[in-house]
């Protein structure tokens, strides 16, 4: 059985995202934009550090395209200061619509896969899709070779990449601090 740490990573990534970047170091207001509802504890545990800080996190569930649409002028409106992405396929295939989003109104945004930043949004950081291929690979192999599923070890991804977009954070404004630029596994000029 393998995890891809989901909730879990969500956590670490609003951490990473929320604390280090110097604009939602100042933020007031953090919006997380989930597809479906987070379960109670995974909602404490976002907000929590942030509450804290006197900084508001409020949780926006869309399930449409046009629901995208929506939340972003409800975001404008609300003049949140950062946005985090949560981990979702919904979210895997509106990727160009949100990064052109995040762009147009000017909302720093953070998700879990590369493919965010590719597409033009700010940052990524989760587990390396390319490392959990290979563990199912590795599982696909001892099955073949006659190894009963029953049998093999729970395996969680052990790699995680930081992907920064600079020229996203040039057009939002945002200085990435060197030390962020240092860690990160990629980073798009």
């Amino acid at each position: 059985m393998m995890s891809f740490l989901a909730l879990n990573l969500q956590v670490a990534e609003a951490s990473l995202a929320m604390h280090e970047m110097p604009i939602a170091a100042a933020a007031k207001e953090i919006a997380i934009r989930q597809a479906m509802a987070f379960p109670f504890d995974v909602c404490i545990g976002l907000a929590r550090p942030h509450h804290h800080v006197g900084r508001k996190v409020e949780f926006l569930n869309t399930s449409t395209g046009a629901e995208i649409d929506q939340a972003f002028v409800a975001l404008t409106e609300r003049r949140a200061d950062a946005l985090f992405i949560s981990a979702d396929p919904f979210f895997v295939g509106r990727m160009d619509q949100l990064a052109a989003l995040t762009i147009r109104d000017r909302i720093p945004a953070t998700f879990v896969l590369r493919a965010f930043p590719a597409a033009g949004g700010l940052m990524s950081y989760g587990t390396s899709i390319n490392d959990a291929y290979r563990q199912a690979g590795v599982y696909t192999a001892l099955i073949l070779k006659g190894a009963k599923p029953a049998d093999l070890p729970v395996t969680q991804s052990t790699r995680f990449e930081l992907v920064i977009n600079l020229k996203t954070a040039q057009a939002l404004g945002v200085t990435i601090p060197p030390g962020v630029l240092a860690i990160a596994d990629e980073v798009i000029e």
